[in-house]
């Protein structure tokens, strides 16, 4: 048994003792039980609103009843959620949720429902990503490699890096939108299992040269893929979406820029003949 399962063993068996809690389930990589040695844990508790505030105080004693705890913080995100690290090393997320704040993305996998709660969520589990999330991530897309063109021009590239990252982060999604629907808000994290070969091997080279020093190659090789997706990626656009002007220009800015490199290492090649 992995040590996440034992973690979740115990953590369930101290939240089943505690009246407030109505439910317990996984998220995550455990939810689509696909996890491994190094997967972390979302572990999800199902609470009325009128007892939230009181569990969310006391919640941290369930984490404890796995092993001892050496960090932990306090956050919301999508729900009041609880990190902890144990003295393994092992990383919990505990969030909080009522069925008002249900998060229905995602697949799950219940632990604990003697009531029946979770019961009509179940229709709801998906990964992927709807037409309008699509469209949003084309124009991230766009907006970022128009922000890594003007950092790139500063000489900036540190700054020019970071931006391309962001490019592959929504690039990833929109990719998955095509080739793998069904594990689309996965996004980079999935690439390696999801996309064709040849295309991941392309995505792989392009990550590769994400760096201060070799982002330009990688802008290159980012428009071009782009370029070959293009037609496909605005007929699923809707017909209204204003990206289109700004996302061919970033494509042709380094598109252009690669068929001028060729020109030239052609020229020169013909040169020695």
């Amino acid at each position: 048994m992995l040590i996440q399962e034992q973690a979740v063993e115990k953590i369930c068996a101290s939240l089943k003792k505690d009246s407030r809690v109505q439910a317990v389930f996984l998220k995550g990589s455990m939810g689509r039980d696909e996890h491994d040695e190094y997967s972390d844990i979302d572990l999800y508790c199902l609470v009325e609103e009128e007892h939230k505030t009181q569990f969310l105080s006391e919640r941290a004693v369930h984490l404890e009843a796995y092993r001892p705890i050496i960090f932990q913080d306090d956050i919301f995100i999508i729900a009041p959620q609880l990190i902890a690290v144990y003295d393994n090393l092992l990383h919990i997320d505990l969030f909080t949720v009522t069925l008002e704040s249900f998060p229905e993305k995602d697949y799950f996998r219940v632990l604990y429902d003697p009531e029946g709660m979770l019961k009509s969520y179940q229709a709801t589990q998906t990964l992927e990503i709807n037409r309008e999330e699509f469209q949003d991530a084309v124009i991230d897309v766009a907006w970022f490699l128009f922000q890594y063109k003007k950092a790139s021009a500063r000489g900036n590239g540190i700054w020019a890096a970071r931006m391309l990252t962001n490019v592959m982060d929504h690039l990833a999604r929109v990719l998955l939108y095509k080739y793998a629907p069904h594990r689309a808000q996965l996004g980079v994290k999935t690439l390696d299992k999801s996309l064709p070969y040849e295309l991941f091997e392309e995505i792989e080279a392009i990550f590769s040269c994400i760096t201060p020093n070799c982002h330009k190659k990688a802008a290159v090789r980012i428009s071009l893929l782009l370029k070959k997706e293009l037609n496909w990626m605005l007929t699923a656009l809707p017909a209204e979406a204003p990206i289109e002007a700004l996302l061919r220009k970033m494509i042709n800015a380094h598109a252009e820029k690669a068929e001028q490199c060729n020109r030239a290492e052609n020229s020169k090649a013909g040169q020695w003949h």
